[in-house]
């Protein structure tokens, strides 16, 4: 009765005051902050290539907004589908211990379906960087939907640098004017994506450098700054699955942070950023303002005079800038044939073992290089091949096949079938096939994964849940004998690694995209080794960031439970969680919630913390 009575208050006003006053006392009292953000993914048409074309927003801006969260912070981000297709948000980089629950991938979560929201919330550990986040389902990436998440220091942890006089985000990536269904539909009718049609600078097309390759009145990126002072730019590649260069004119870039590691601070004219990388540079606006600069990211690793149009181009503008930039367009590294030089820079890359990151103590190397591997595993990637009448790429000759239950959730309901943990640890010679194989990793081991590209484009890799050491790269292929050029010591930490290919790769792919068709040959291509001690129990997706070839398969998930617990050690799957495939007949419907619902959904204890709140406080009042 007492409960009742407590919901007959006159004034809808005075109750909706009530709850947020609660909500916003509870929060407070929380032992770590919360940040909540809510999220409208809905189609906007824009035109960035003088093309308009519908594009994914986030509560109408493309990109979407900044999510600002600091180490240690609860993030809830309530996700509204108003797209016409099923939908999953992923939080690439973000290290969610023991929650695979909230990693927003089909092998893991269930869709959210259309007019339907579904709150994400999870905890930020032993974190910091610069990241982003994007839909993960049937490259809706290519269409938009991405945007920028920054994890800050705690305030009692110093950065390694000097405080920033200011912060700027860019969202670079390859663009079509098709959208990520036209896409889609070239894919599944074998056709190849060929060749994007430009680069877009948070979410604009190029300035006007060229009256030939760029139409007159596109809307260009401009960054405003201050002569002498120093910026911070945080550079991530969101496209489909160009490997771009990133400079601006006349200034350098001073490598600070990848993917939330601190590098030792080294200074680039120009700097390579691979499908689903980010990188932080600090930029010191040190050149005369007689005119504005160049800021450039180009299509790396294609033959140049081809990919012209793919190229991104905004202004860099001194307060006292004298006039509009013009001239050429500074000029990409000259290294296309001389794959030993476009290795250097990568291999340069080096963790700043003296700074401290989320924790106030250096974090150092861990001396990883002296712990005993557990496991080694060869992933290696070929060109696109036909299986079973489609277009399909595989991992050691599996294209995965998600499952119709998600694994973990197949497990707690006790779905047999839904996946097979017989991933192969090295290529066998057997037919290419379809299957839901994944890797029956062990908790607590140290595994080695060796990235073998010999498909014929520059590859992206990344691991869900963790970050991984990089210890080594080549060409050729790797041997045991391999590990003897391993950096045991000080090697970056990162969760997207990229992986080479050969010049000869190169000439076969030029060769291919000119006949539209790749060629089932197999080149010698390159090679990446990675180290990451898999502490972190869940159900963790392995996947290439080339979205045409993740979208044909080219990915696999890793299994890690603590077997003396049988799974305890993981988060229990939220009061949220969607149901589907076998499980269907147990899921409600989930449609569109006001904004108290969206912030209380899937969090009872809040929900009824904010209950008793109201009902004392109307006690009171009455």
């Amino acid at each position: 009765m007492a409960l009742f009575h407590c919901f007959s208050v006159s004034s809808s006003t005075s109750l909706f005051l009530l709850i947020h006053i609660a909500l916003l006392s509870t929060l407070s009292l929380a032992a770590d902050p919360t940040v909540s953000y809510d999220f409208k993914l809905s189609y906007i048409t824009v035109s960035p290539l003088g093309v308009p074309q519908k594009v994914i927003a986030v509560n109408g801006q493309f990109p979407g907004p900044l999510v600002n969260a600091t180490t240690n912070n609860n993030v809830v981000i309530n996700v509204r589908n108003d797209l016409d297709e099923n939908l999953l948000m992923t939080w690439p980089g973000i290290q969610m211990r023991r929650n695979s629950w909230q990693d927003g991938v089909l092998g893991t979560n269930c869709p959210i379906p259309p007019n339907w929201d579904w709150t994400y919330s999870f905890q930020l550990k032993d974190q910091i960087g610069s990241f982003f986040y994007y839909p993960s389902l049937n490259l809706q990436r290519a269409s938009g939907g991405f945007g920028p998440f920054v994890i800050n220091n705690r305030a009692i942890i110093q950065i390694p640098f000097a405080q920033p006089d200011g912060d700027f985000v860019l969202l670079i990536g390859d663009w079509y004017t098709r959208n990520h269904s036209a896409l889609r539909a070239d894919l599944d009718s074998g056709k190849d994506l060929g060749m994007p049609d430009g680069v877009l600078i948070n979410g604009k097309g190029p300035y006007r450098y060229n009256t030939t390759l760029v139409p007159d009145g596109l809307p260009y990126e401009t960054i405003k700054v201050d002569p002498g002072k120093t910026y911070r730019f945080r550079v991530h590649n969101v496209g489909t699955s160009t490997s771009l260069n990133f400079r601006i004119q006349g200034h350098n870039l001073l490598l600070v942070e990848t993917e939330g590691h601190y590098t030792v601070q080294q200074n680039f004219s120009s700097f390579d950023i691979h499908v689903g990388q980010s990188c932080s540079f600090l930029v010191t606006m040190d050149q005369n303002a007689t005119s504005d600069y160049y800021i450039v990211a180009s299509a790396r690793f294609v033959n140049e005079s081809l990919w012209q149009k793919v190229t991104g181009v905004g202004i860099l503008q001194y307060s006292n800038s004298k006039g509009s930039a013009t001239g050429p367009l500074p000029e990409a590294p000259s290294d296309i044939y001389n794959q030993w030089s476009a290795m250097n820079q990568p291999k340069a890359i080096r963790q700043n073992t003296t700074a401290s990151g989320a924790r106030p103590n250096p974090q150092g190397s861990f001396h990883y290089g002296s712990i005993n591997v557990t496991d080694t595993y060869i992933l290696r990637s070929l060109p696109p091949s036909t299986i079973d009448g489609k277009l399909r790429a595989t991992l050691n000759g599996i294209s995965f096949v998600n499952p119709d239950t998600p694994m973990r959730l197949a497990d707690l309901n006790q779905v047999k079938g839904s996946y097979k943990l017989d991933f192969p640890s090295e290529p066998l010679n057997r037919p290419l096939r379809r299957d839901t194989s994944v890797i029956n990793a062990t908790y607590k081991g140290f595994i080695e994964v060796i990235l073998q590209n010999n498909d014929t484009k520059m590859q992206s890799f990344h691991m869900n849940g963790y970050s991984f050491f990089v210890v080594g790269m080549d060409w050729g292929i790797w041997s045991e004998n391999s590990r003897g050029s391993y950096n045991k010591w000080d090697s970056i930490s990162r969760c997207t690694i990229e992986d080479y290919f050969s010049s000869r790769d190169f000439l076969h792919s030029f060769l291919g995209y000119l006949l539209s068709a790749y060629s089932s040959a197999v080149y010698p291509g390159g090679w990446t080794a990675v180290l990451a001690s898999l502490d972190n129990v869940g159900i963790w997706n392995l996947r290439v960031e080339n979205l045409d070839r993740w979208y044909l398969g080219q990915e696999t998930y890793m299994k890690i439970t603590n077997p003396e617990e049988n799974g305890e050690t993981e988060m229990a799957p939220p009061d949220n969680v969607l149901f589907c495939g076998a499980l269907a007949s147990k899921q409600k419907d989930l449609g569109h919630k006001d904004s108290a619902g969206s912030i209380l959904q899937g969090n009872p204890n809040l929900f009824f913390t904010v209950l008793m709140a109201v009902c004392a406080a109307v006690l009171v009042f009455s």
